[in-house]
């Protein structure tokens, strides 16, 4: 157990990598030893630590851009603070230090003969956060894979380590079931061949992977990869072969997925880039092919979107959704936000957003259900209505109809 006292002091903010790349062993140290630390406040992003959802002392204050994963019961117990704010500006917000950041725990790949590692699978907001830390503590694990697309950094730079070898923590899947695989079928009909494709991660986009299986020439371009991008790289139906930039690369700021994902991404044409490029709008408005594609909780009868809160609980996050969304409307192909049309027995198609709106309806071009595909571009409002009404659940198509001329 490493000792933090020499390096945080009470008062200060302490920030990790997110998801798989979370250092689990420091965050769990800091978790024990938080009495000796004093009062504390700490970011962290999407997370699996079952501790962060129950175990976090009184005196660790948590903030997050978002309800992901075990931050979903710190929410629900009324314990976390939500910075509404688009990924794309998580480097900005560390940079001026509105967010923690004078900590940060970090875990890295082993070293190279010359003494330098890797960020692996989790380079995203942690390669735009590191140079504004006093001080970074890594875990280095001998199983973080070595990944190409950022600087590699020495050993020197870490104020302490703690050696590791441990299998990453594996993302939490469920297998597309037939609504996936319907949605899916309706998503590929929006592709066409060269395309640039952002997406999240998940048994719906994974069914979107499986079903453009008989596409060609597909690029990636995306804040998260899971290992359905590797099989379509193996079956040269993503080449990235018509990109504008990066061409030939899939780029991406993390990997989510299991040990054999992770180790298969030695060998391919896979760059991990930091949040200020990944999400950047200048960048993103030189892929003019680009699709993005992302889900929801609800969508309202004009096309707004809600992703972030379900029943009052912070259960999503703005993320990267609006950063992608608004660039494949305004400089890229086309904006798709996809969705089941129940969930729980109520509509996701709904008059009004329970809660806040994420993604402007002017964001969004097409809305698809396992019931068709709501074109939404150049249409009125009263006209969105219809082709929505038209993709809901038909047990609540009356209902919505009688909500709109």
């Amino acid at each position: 157990m490493i000792d933090l006292r020499p390096h945080i002091r009470p008062g200060d903010g302490v920030w990790w990598g997110q998801g798989s790349a979370e250092p689990e062993p420091l965050v769990d140290a800091l978790l024990d030893q938080a009495g000796d630390l004093g009062p504390l406040r700490a970011f962290s992003g999407l997370t699996w630590n079952p501790r962060l959802g129950t175990d976090v002392p009184e005196s660790i204050s948590v903030v997050s851009y978002g309800g992901l994963g075990e931050l979903r019961r710190l929410s629900r117990a009324g314990r976390l603070e939500v910075v509404p704010c688009h990924y794309s500006a998580l480097p900005r917000l560390f940079a001026q230090r509105r967010l923690p950041c004078d900590v940060a725990l970090v875990q890295v790949s082993a070293p190279d003969r010359a003494g330098t590692v890797s960020l692996g699978i989790g380079v995203e907001y942690v390669a735009d956060a590191l140079p504004h830390a006093r001080t970074v503590i890594a875990e280095v694990n001998e199983r973080m894979p070595s990944t190409a697309g950022t600087p590699r950094i020495s050993l020197s730079a870490f104020a302490a380590v703690v050696e590791t070898d441990r299998p990453l923590r594996e993302a939490p899947v469920r297998d597309p079931d037939d609504v996936d695989r319907a949605i899916a079928a309706h998503v590929a009909t929006l592709v066409e061949d060269g395309d640039t494709l952002q997406m999240g991660v998940g048994a719906l986009p994974d069914a979107v992977l499986d079903a453009l299986a008989g596409h060609a020439d597909l690029g990636i371009h995306s804040g998260m990869i899971t290992g359905k991008v590797l099989d379509l790289v193996d079956k040269g139906v993503i080449t990235g072969a018509r990109k504008e930039i990066d061409r030939g690369i899939v780029v991406t700021g993390a990997a989510l997925g299991d040990a054999v994902t992770y180790r298969r991404l030695a060998g391919r044409p896979v760059e991990f880039r930091p949040a200020s490029y990944t999400h950047a709008p200048s960048v993103l408005a030189q892929l003019s092919c680009l699709v993005s594609l992302n889900s929801a909780l609800e969508v309202d009868l004009s096309g707004q979107v809600g992703a972030e809160v379900g029943r009052g609980v912070h259960v999503g996050a703005v993320g990267g959704q609006v950063d992608f969304s608004r660039a494949a409307a305004l400089t890229g192909a086309r904006s798709i936000i996809a969705l089941r049309s129940e969930s729980g027995g109520a509509s996701t198609v709904v008059r009004q957003l329970s809660g806040p709106v994420t993604t402007a309806r002017t964001d969004v071009d097409a809305v698809v259900t396992e019931h068709g595909v709501a074109m939404l571009t150049g249409c009125g409002l009263a006209e969105r209505a219809r082709r929505l009404t038209a993709v809901a659940a038909p047990a609540h198509r009356d209902q919505l109809a009688r909500a709109h001329p």
